[in-house]
């Protein structure tokens, strides 16, 4: 099953209030978008946004350039039936973000429990490819993954887990760490998971 395949029967066989990453709110993140300094006007994309509810507290606080990014057509179908007429404001990508080209650039780049899946390096190379394509120089990068010690594997996949020295190795020189903040997260089911939410200001230019 590829990787489209997975998550649209993940979709399909559970709804989006059971899946282990569900979060009723999304406190760190949105902490981490006000520390950052992104407003209203700013573009934003949530990559692997799906069904989340950070575009509903995003719009709800008047952000009105967002867009969302997911592999899964059934995951943005419920988010935009949730959203109901104001889906209209938000802009939609069905995609494998590595394969996503963006059409213009962002100014914060939001990523919650989507890099960690990526195992393959080439598959890696192709994400943050992608991020320096779409992310305006000076913009702000917010990724969170499993931390170290956190889980090994999550919807029945490998994943890769992460510190704040093995992300930038897969960043590369282009992007300054600006804080690290550490979360646990409790699934639906009452299990805890370690994940760690990294900010970075992309360099303005290759001197930094």
């Amino acid at each position: 099953m590829d990787r489209k395949d997975h998550w649209e029967n993940v979709y399909q066989t559970k709804s989006p209030l059971e899946v282990s990453w569900y979060q009723r709110e999304p406190e760190v993140s949105l902490a981490l978008i006000d520390r950052a300094g992104i407003g209203p006007e700013d573009a934003i994309i949530d990559v692997g946004g799906g069904a989340s509810v950070l575009v509903d507290r995003l719009l709800a606080r008047g952000y009105h350039r967002i867009s969302v990014l997911d592999v899964s057509a059934k995951a943005i179908a419920h988010a935009k039936a949730r959203l109901a007429d104001r889906a209209r404001a938000v802009q939609w990508f069905e995609s494998d973000v590595t394969q996503f080209r963006a059409p213009h650039r962002f100014q914060l780049w939001h990523d919650r429990a989507v890099f960690h899946f990526l195992t393959d390096p080439a598959d890696r190379r192709a994400y943050v490819k992608a991020v320096n394509e779409g992310l305006e120089p000076g913009g702000h990068l917010i990724i969170a993954t499993f931390a170290i010690g956190g889980p090994t594997k999550c919807s029945g996949l490998d994943i890769c887990q992460y510190d704040a020295a093995r992300m930038g190795a897969e960043l590369g020189p282009g992007f300054e760490l600006q804080e690290e903040v550490g979360e646990t997260h409790a699934t639906p089911a009452g299990k805890e998971q370690r994940f760690i939410f990294l900010r970075y200001r992309r360099y303005t230019s290759d001197m930094g």
